[in-house]
């Protein structure tokens, strides 16, 4: 059965030690195939399960449900009709997730241990997986449990966080895979191809599956015997990853660590690595909204040629449903540490929203997302800023960029207000605090996203071909 999937993404995982703050954080842009399939942003209440099967309306996986669930956050689709797709959350104990970074494996290891037709995929991973973990190293045996009991039907990343740990988990083949905590005090990014390296396993810092040593061993897959490289072992070293992938890790790592000479075709670029200096929110926005801003490669610019600007894949695309950056705060209980900032639609031209995931609901406006343009939907709204600013991008870009810088500052100011503001609170009462101040901000950001959608209409107008001056009358 053909199914589409959401195959094009990138990703950034940063450790407590390498942010500014000590927050951990996991982000990333989620791309489709087509420029517009809507996406809501909504929170799941907790329920409990009661030995329930769990199907897929994706690929028909199926497994049973049992327990409490806890409430999270998540981006799901517009039209679940072919999957939920929920992308990413937080949830009631401080647990971040994102799922999925598509990658790929090579034909060998396929051959020998193919993907499960009806196995784990990204449609259904965030929704077996989060509601029921209470920490990242949770997460990740949980999905490795589910793996091994029914398969995975594609080969993804999964990024997972608490307040201490960062993992990043690569399900290779039907059965096969590997996850790594990231370093305290390192960054990676990621672009649809397998990256965890060289894997340790003696040590507490990495999870792979049972058996995966004898399967490499036996079937003669280690091209360099006496390592254990997983990428070597598992990935691609494709055309299309020197040209789709690798470049939007170069960029990344470019921004971060700019010291590091390397080239964007680079196929062997290294996983783990360390920034030049402590890595804020914003950071990891601008990565997650770039197009190879500033080079010659940037689809958008005016350096390079023709041939140069469309040569490598740009991170922010016109099919980018959603972006997302999950940071849970240090030295905060779960119902205080944990912000999903948000961006609908081209993370290029959108905000990045901070929402305290510690709220009962989202915003009328975040929780619709139509077939098809509506005015009540932010995702349209954004959808429609974004189309009328690559259209017009000269003419766009300034205010565009002055949007973007002033929404910069009004969310770093209300999370800093909205922390004290709430500092006396607990339980149900912080619940309804939160839950009232992100709608009161994300009114404030609707009603600043239409100004600007009025003013390049106005300006765009003025602007047009179908123009002729004679006199002051004419």
């Amino acid at each position: 059965m053909a199914r589409q999937t959401h195959c094009a993404c990138t990703s950034v995982l940063v450790g407590k030690a390498a942010s500014l703050d000590g927050s951990t954080m996991i982000a990333r842009t989620e791309d489709n195939v087509r420029a517009c399939a809507p996406k809501r942003f909504t929170v799941v209440p907790e329920r409990r399960w009661k030995r329930e099967r769990f199907v897929s309306a994706g690929n028909g996986f199926a497994m049973e449900l049992d327990g409490a669930a806890l409430r999270y956050t998540s981006t799901p689709e517009g039209d679940p009709s072919e999957g939920l797709y929920e992308e990413a959350g937080i949830n009631a104990a401080g647990v971040a997730m994102s799922a999925t970074e598509s990658t790929y494996a090579n034909e060998r290891v396929l051959a020998l241990d193919p993907l499960v037709e009806d196995g784990l995929a990204e449609d259904a991973l965030l929704s077996v997986v989060l509601p029921f973990v209470a920490s990242a190293r949770e997460g990740v045996r949980r999905i490795g449990d589910i793996v091994a009991a029914h398969g995975s039907a594609e080969s993804n990343g999964i990024l997972m966080a608490d307040a201490d740990e960062v993992w990043y988990l690569e399900l290779a083949t039907g059965h096969q895979w590997a996850a790594q905590r990231i370093p305290d005090d390192a960054y990676a990014v990621c672009a649809n191809r397998i990256s965890i390296q060289e894997v340790d396993f003696a040590s507490d810092d990495f999870m792979t599956s049972d058996g995966i040593r004898a399967f490499v061993d036996e079937n003669r897959l280690n091209p360099r015997p006496g390592t254990f490289d997983f990428r070597r072992i598992f990935g691609t070293y494709t055309q299309q990853d020197r040209h789709y992938n690798a470049p939007r890790v170069w960029f990344g790592q470019r921004y971060l660590t700019p010291e590091a000479v390397q080239q964007p075709e680079d196929l062997d670029l290294p996983f783990i690595r360390r920034a030049n200096r402590l890595i804020g929110v914003d950071d990891v926005a601008y990565l997650l909204s770039s197009h190879y801003n500033g080079t010659a490669f940037d689809p958008l610019g005016s350096d390079g040629d023709e041939r140069s600007r469309t040569r490598y894949r740009a991170v922010s695309l016109s099919r980018t449903q959603e972006g997302h950056i999950l940071q849970v705060r240090p030295n905060l209980p779960p119902e205080r540490a944990g912000v999903h900032w948000v961006a609908l639609a081209t993370t290029a031209f959108s905000p990045f929203v901070p929402f305290f995931a510690n709220a009962s609901d989202a915003h009328p406006a975040w929780e619709r997302a139509g077939e098809r343009p509506e005015g009540d939907s932010a995702y349209w709204l954004l959808r429609t800023l974004g189309m009328l600013a690559e259209s017009r991008y000269a003419l766009a870009a300034k205010p565009v960029d002055d949007f973007l810088a002033a929404c910069r500052q009004k969310a770093h100011s209300f999370v800093v207000a909205t922390d004290a503001s709430s500092a006396g609170l607990s339980g149900e009462e912080l619940t309804a605090a939160f839950t009232e101040a992100n709608r009161a901000f994300m009114d404030e950001l609707l009603a600043d996203a239409r100004t600007l959608v009025q003013d390049l209409v106005m300006a765009g107008a003025e602007d047009s071909r179908l123009s002729f001056e004679m006199d002051a009358n004419l």
